[in-house]
């Protein structure tokens, strides 16, 4: 069963899409969703309450870590960069290289950055946590000022805005 929900958070508003019991879709404020599906149902469920809560414990400083049930959807090599990206520690931020690296393909510094602009469940999967070579912020589906912020909420150390 497919459904859609969403809260307000003091960033905005945050969607989520579910189905057959695990997350799909993490839609941050100014993203645009695919559209529902004639059967999808639209309200909270027991899994949405869970992950809104644990967003609203992430946002107050008093969570690192997510215990949601996630199913993103892509292909072989992004599904390999999302899993290598959930092991950076909060707090933590790898270099676009780094996790071609770690996801076996060290040629695929590029091809990381498309797998970050279709990551399907930021904030669970952080791709806020990649920035560029030089400790850089680059793109971000939620936009830099997200990004810096939830860096900033992670970590005391500074981060630096793109020129």
């Amino acid at each position: 069963m497919k459904n859609r929900s969403q809260k307000q958070f003091e960033i905005g508003p945050v969607t989520l899409d579910e189905e057959d019991g695990k997350l799909t879709r993490l839609g941050l404020p100014g993203t645009r969703l695919p559209p529902l599906d004639a059967d999808a149902k639209i309200g909270d469920t027991p899994l949405s309450r869970r992950a809104f809560r644990e967003l609203e414990e992430y946002f107050a400083g008093r969570r690192a870590t997510f215990t949601l049930p996630l199913a993103p959807r892509g292909t072989p090599f992004q599904l390999r960069v999302w899993a290598e990206l959930r092991k950076v520690e909060y707090g933590g931020r790898v270099s676009y290289g780094e996790l071609a690296k770690r996801a076996g393909s060290p040629a695929a510094a590029r091809a990381v950055g498309g797998a970050m602009n279709k990551n399907p469940l930021a904030i669970f999967i952080p791709c806020h946590r990649v920035v560029g070579s030089g400790g850089s912020l680059t793109g971000f589906g939620g936009g830099l000022p997200l990004k810096e912020k939830l860096l900033g909420l992670e970590s005391p150390r500074p981060v630096k805005s793109k020129p």
